[in-house]
């Protein structure tokens, strides 16, 4: 009797191991970046906050203010926008991005990457439900910025898939600008148990 239970007890450590494995496998890190209107709006900070509140972790942060080679790269390169959007929409993205500073951060925490766009909404402010960053903080169609021959000032850039959230977490950070660290708040958020 005392074997069972000695087994029941080693059966239910291996399970809390491999679901501790699990979870941890589901952490991410994703990169988002608030372009200079929201910069210049000065909502950077109440927007994090969202972030913050939802359990994501900030493990790297910089402004900066990145030239024509560095967005290229960005857009193109690593995101495809010329040909999934146009020559004319990447030239006006571009020269929007060049109006100012941004601020760049890498957030961490389970399945970080959907979450984030999630909670960032469709890149057509107008198209953006209520509830999400572009959806409360801009409101421009595609055609209307189409028709001016403006962007879309969409607040945020936040990467599409894990995929091209790693490529552009190397691209825009070393690894001395990340940090690994314990947050107060993982043990509710991220399923941490100690």
């Amino acid at each position: 009797m005392v074997f069972v239970f000695y087994m029941f007890g080693y059966i239910i450590k291996i399970l809390y191991y491999i679901i501790l494995f699990l979870s941890m496998s589901k952490k991410e890190r994703t990169l988002i970046v608030f372009k200079p209107d929201a910069v210049q709006r000065g909502i950077v900070g109440e927007i994090l906050s969202r972030f913050e509140r939802i359990g994501l972790k900030i493990v790297g942060t910089k402004m900066l203010q990145p030239g024509y080679d560095h967005y290229f790269h960005h857009y193109e390169d690593i995101g495809k926008m010329i040909s999934r959007r146009g020559q004319k929409v990447f030239d006006v993205t571009l020269e929007m991005m060049n109006a100012g500073p941004v601020i760049a951060f890498v957030l961490e925490g389970i399945e970080a990457v959907s979450l984030v766009r999630k909670m960032v909404g469709t890149t057509e402010p107008k198209e953006a439900l209520p509830g999400t960053i572009r959806g409360d903080y801009a409101h421009m169609s595609l055609s209307y910025a189409n028709e001016n021959g403006s962007a879309v000032s969409n607040i945020i850039h936040a990467s599409g898939n894990q995929e091209e959230a790693e490529k552009e977490i190397d691209y825009w950070f070393s690894e001395t600008e990340l940090f690994s660290y314990r947050a107060v708040h993982e043990k509710f958020t991220q399923g941490n148990k100690d």
